[in-house]
């Protein structure tokens, strides 16, 4: 078990004052990691910060917009400088805007691809600049089942984590060289605060039900040994995949 051991590594875990990015720094600090949460609203990253230092986790907060180039240079350089390197990576932030793609309005679609695709490169090429000198990394990209399949009113999130999909494997291929893993999960059905309205929909969760074999949601917990396995030495020869985790949903279509 001790290739699972994140004792020694610092993590940064971007979009982590809530959902499914807190779930995944916790789950990373409970393995070992020092983790270094991630916001642009520092009220609730301060709040994130205590529960998990009360915890006992080692915990560090750091406030900058990932969609906004000069914050995210001044952001990791900070955390290099102040905590430590950076060993882990997970581009977690990200948001939703639903509409049908004929009435979708330019700004809604510049934020989602903003925030979901060019947050991710942005972030990555800082932190990977620093992983390429110390010839050591690992970086994980929150994809989505929209990485792979389409839906109604949400075509530009689909359009989006296609995008980081494909960014995937591309730094995967580019950065392999320098023992830096890049890898993805692609979450299926999670409740979450950004996914409870559809869960508490009576028809929109019969469907999710039925067209997924566990025949329910997942719980975001249930992403936690995904994420462990890719930032840890168990994955040093695995790259450019996408772990998806999904109740077997890709599996049935």
């Amino acid at each position: 078990m001790d290739k699972f051991n994140l004792q020694g590594k610092i993590a940064l875990v971007t979009g982590s004052s809530r959902g499914i990015g807190f779930v995944l720094a916790r789950g990373l600090g409970r393995a070992g990691a020092a983790v270094v949460l991630n916001s642009r609203n520092e009220d609730a990253l301060n709040n994130a910060v205590d529960m998990l230092k009360n915890e006992g986790i080692n915990t560090y907060g750091s406030v900058f917009d990932i969609t906004k180039k000069d914050q995210v240079q001044v952001g990791i350089k900070q955390i290099e400088n102040e905590i430590g390197p950076i060993n882990i990576l997970v581009n977690n932030a990200g948001i939703q805007r639903r509409a049908p793609l004929e009435d979708f309005n330019e700004e809604d679609w510049e934020a989602v691809i903003e925030t979901n695709l060019s947050g991710v490169f942005f972030t990555s090429q800082q932190v990977a600049k620093a992983m390429i000198a110390r010839k050591e990394g690992k970086i994980i990209n929150i994809c989505s089942l929209q990485s792979e399949l389409g839906r109604q009113n949400i075509t530009p999130y689909a359009a989006s984590k296609g995008g980081v999909r494909m960014l995937t494997r591309g730094m995967a291929v580019e950065w392999a060289k320098h023992n830096i893993q890049i890898n993805g999960i692609g979450p299926g059905y999670f409740i979450t605060e950004m996914t409870k309205p559809l869960a508490e929909d009576k028809e929109f969760n019969a469907w999710i039900c039925a067209r997924t074999p566990a025949n329910r949601w997942g719980d975001p917990e249930e992403l936690v040994g995904a994420a462990i396995f890719l930032a840890s030495s168990a994955s040093d020869y695995v790259s450019g995949q996408i772990i998806y985790v999904d109740g077997g949903i890709l599996a049935a279509i």
